[in-house]
This record gives structure tokens, sequence and C-alpha cells, in this order.
């Protein structure tokens, strides 16, 4: 089924619980990194689930966030396209829009992000990810996009969010290539790359929700509503550590935050259509 149209037991797509759970975790005068995306699935991971609950945490607990994306700077988001065309995209209405991508390369070098949104093709046990190539890196059997900025989002940014739907190919025990690091690479841990920012925060899917414990190993944190913890497990490469107990369930989308979702923020579901 389609993470566009698969529902749970209130009516919610996957899409809009994910869109909630990062709204969630998004604080007040957070400056927000979102990247880019081709087309399809991959934007709307890439991008459309990250601008709809950057705009639902600003209608909600955190007016004061600002999103930097693309070549636009604090995009007026109550005010979402009606389509992506290049047109819509110049003429959207943001505070400034600067031409030099080094700028934002400059301010991701300072720390000046609180949050940032990730996408992979691979994303491993201690939450480092590639999006350079698949197999051996001099003759790989895919050669992806390639590192983009992403190095410095995992190395600067206060709290990356990894936005991935779960499949045994992404979820793998160690990256074929390691483009962003997480919180160890083949056991050295992040602290003796002098790295300044703390690693990959969270992981957001389609079927659950991941944190990292205190060795930085990925870590279950709640399972979607209606979704078993071996469903789960049979989509990941690698075994996460599970809490003691039973898992807790994904806090499902209040009535606020899908009449915001569907009414206000995406009411022609360009943000999250697949």
């Amino acid at each position: 089924m389609s993470a566009s149209i698969a529902t749970g037991p209130s009516g919610f797509t996957v899409n809009e619980l994910a869109a909630c759970v990062i709204a969630r975790e998004i604080r007040d005068d957070d400056l927000i990194f979102v990247g880019v995306g081709t087309n399809g699935r991959a934007f709307t991971l890439a991008v459309g689930i990250p601008l709809t609950a950057a705009r639902l945490a600003q209608l909600r607990q955190a007016p004061g966030a600002t999103v930097y994306w693309g070549n636009l700077l604090d995009p007026d988001l109550s005010r979402m396209p009606d389509n992506l065309r290049q047109d819509s995209l110049t003429r959207w209405q943001a505070a400034a829009c600067p031409a030099d991508t080094g700028f934002k390369c400059d301010m991701l070098a300072r720390s000046r992000f609180d949050v940032s949104f990730e996408s992979a093709a691979q994303v491993d046990r201690y939450g480092n990810l590639n999006i350079t190539a698949i197999g051996e890196y001099a003759q790989p059997s895919v050669r992806l996009v390639g590192c983009l900025a992403q190095p410095e989002h995992l190395a600067f940014v206060r709290k990356p969010i990894i936005v991935v739907d779960l499949d045994r190919r992404t979820f793998v025990e160690q990256v074929d290539f390691v483009t962003s690091v997480g919180h160890r690479v083949r056991g050295t841990p992040r602290s003796e790359f002098g790295l300044p920012g703390p690693g990959p925060a969270l992981v957001v899917t389609d079927k659950a929700v991941f944190d990292f414990g205190a060795e930085g190993a990925m870590r279950l944190r709640s399972l979607h509503p209606g979704v078993s913890a071996e469903d789960v497990l049979s989509r990941m490469g690698f075994e996460p550590a599970l809490p003691q107990g039973d898992i807790p369930v994904t806090q499902a989308p209040t009535y606020e935050e899908l009449s915001l979702l569907r009414e206000v923020i995406d009411p022609s579901g360009v943000m999250m259509r697949v």
C-alpha cells in the first residue's frame, strides 16, 4: 500500500504521522535546514514532510522557527505553492534569496543550524549515512547523487533528523560508503573525529521512530499504530536496541494537528502527495 494512502486506526496517513512526530521536535526560534529532493517519494521525504512539519510547529509551539530551504531563507510557509515548478519557487515570498551556496555552507560550519533533515540510500546501526555509492566506491553497482552538504549536516547541526522509509536495502549493518558520520564509524566514536555536533538525533520512518542510545546504536523508540515489532525488525538489516518492557506506540496526530495539515498548511496536497 502506498505510504500516501496508508492510514492508521484514526484515518491519518503515515506522511501526516511523520510530520506530526517531527513538528513536536522543533523548538521556538530554531533555524531549520531543509535540503533538496528529486521527485516522487524522494521529494516527499526530503522536502515535503520537513517543510510541512516546520509550518505545523510554527502554528503551534514554535512561532519563531525559521527555515532555510534551497536558496530561500525564511520562505513564507503560510503560502505554500499550488505546485512546485521553477516559476512558483522563483516567486515564493521569502526574507532573502542568497545566490551563493557558500553562504549556507559557512552557516553550517559555524553551527548556526539547530535542526536539519536527512534522507539516504543507506543508514546503518550507528546513524552513518550513504548517498554516494552502493558497492565498492571505485566500481559501484549504483552511483548516487553525491555528498552535497550532508557531511556538514551531521558534523555541525544540533539535531539532525533522518527521514526514510523502512526497508532492508536502506537499513544496513554498515553503509558501503560513509557520506556522513553518525555516532560511530567501524568502532571509532565520532568524538575522535573532532566533530562538534552531537550526531543524528532521530530516525522517522513509515513504520516506527528510532533514536540512539548511550553507545550511539540505533534504538527503537516507538511503533506506529497498528505496526508490530516483528514487521519492523523484518525490514531491517540489523536489530536495533529495544526498550525494556512494552514498546511505546507513536503518538497519533491530534484533531487539531490534522485540521491544520489538511485545511491550512497543505490543502492541495502538494507537499505530501506520495
